[in-house]
């Protein structure tokens, strides 16, 4: 059988910016532009932000798994703990990173809930906008996704939903099948969506001897995106202290190049080579935490060097949100 010929950029039809669908953040844009829907179209709903929450996780357990799960992981999943008893007819509530045709939240035919976390929302307090998915989420008929709207100024945030007792423990996924039990039976809208998000999907791992940090695979090298809960001031000096004395690296080949600042956290980032798994970097990411942790709590001016060091980091540090 012949193949089907691709579609040329100047063949495939044109649409204006009232027809873009809406697809995941992490998805190629619909437009045909290249770039991801959260970089392209996806941006207007962004700019339309008027008040920003700079920490929007902050007070919940797991902040920095939080912001992991928003920003860096494609597919990951996490069982919600509710304040009191979940209401009749819902077994479950988990927090997903996306869901198909970037539905906001999703109540499944079995009575249980998926909460999207990687949608834009109406208002610049995501916590705001994921507590009033998750209230009608709860209340939906089984079998329905909920859409996604500008919450109520005095609606309830996350942190008056969630226990704040419960544990939250990310599970990360090599693919979206948990979108749907049965795959091969699903819409051919959520079979498409499935395709496309498991295409853009980059390999990635969560450490398991340090909190919030993730290994992930690229064609060229591989990375290590670390969430750390410390103020950025405090942070910035420990890693500068470290990075003139050559402890910031993981290991041989491995390379602290720089850290991003979102939803009010500051990420560090390591290259490492291609050859470096998550395993390998276990250990090397352990015992860093310990001299950062060393590094942290050092009270004295930077030097020449560590000032050096720290305008360097400075300088190559950039703002997701």
């Amino acid at each position: 059988m012949a193949k089907k010929r691709l579609q040329t950029k100047a063949e495939r039809p044109q649409l204006t910016d009232a027809e873009i669908p809406v697809v995941g953040a992490r998805e190629p844009c619909p437009c045909g532009s290249g770039r991801r829907y959260k970089a392209c179209h996806g941006r207007a709903a962004a700019h339309a932000v008027t008040e920003l929450v700079q920490r929007p996780f902050e007070g919940l357990p797991g902040e920095c798994d939080w912001i992991a799960l928003r920003e860096l992981v494609p597919a990951a999943t996490a069982e919600l703990k509710l304040r009191g008893d979940l209401p009749e007819g819902v077994p479950s509530v988990s927090l997903v990173t996306v869901l198909p045709m970037a539905w906001p939240a999703l109540r499944r035919d079995d009575g249980s809930v998926l909460l999207g976390l990687q949608n834009d929302t109406a208002s610049g307090d995501i916590s705001r906008d994921l507590a009033d998915t998750l209230q009608r989420a709860l209340s939906a008929p089984p079998g329905t996704p909920v859409q996604g709207r500008r919450a109520p100024a005095d609606g309830p945030r996350l942190q008056d939903l969630l226990d704040p007792e419960g544990a939250f423990e990310p599970v990360v996924h090599s693919g979206f099948e948990f979108w749907v039990p049965d795959a091969e039976n699903a819409t051919p809208e959520v079979a498409a969506s499935l395709e496309r998000a498991n295409a853009a999907a980059i390999p990635t791992v969560k450490l398991e001897g340090v909190d919030a940090a993730y290994w992930c695979e690229t064609p060229e090298k591989n990375h290590l995106r670390w969430v750390m809960p410390h103020s950025e001031e405090r942070l910035l000096d420990a890693l500068a202290r470290l990075h003139a004395a050559g402890q910031s690296s993981l290991g041989e080949g491995t390379r602290l190049v720089g850290s991003f600042r979102a939803h009010g956290l500051t990420v560090p980032v390591w290259d490492l080579p291609s050859e470096v798994s998550a395993a390998d970097i276990e250990k090397p990411a352990a015992e860093f935490a310990e001299r950062l942790a060393t590094a942290l709590a050092a009270d004295t001016p930077l030097t020449a060097d560590e000032r050096r060091a720290r305008g360097g980091l400075t300088n190559r540090q950039v703002t997701l949100s």
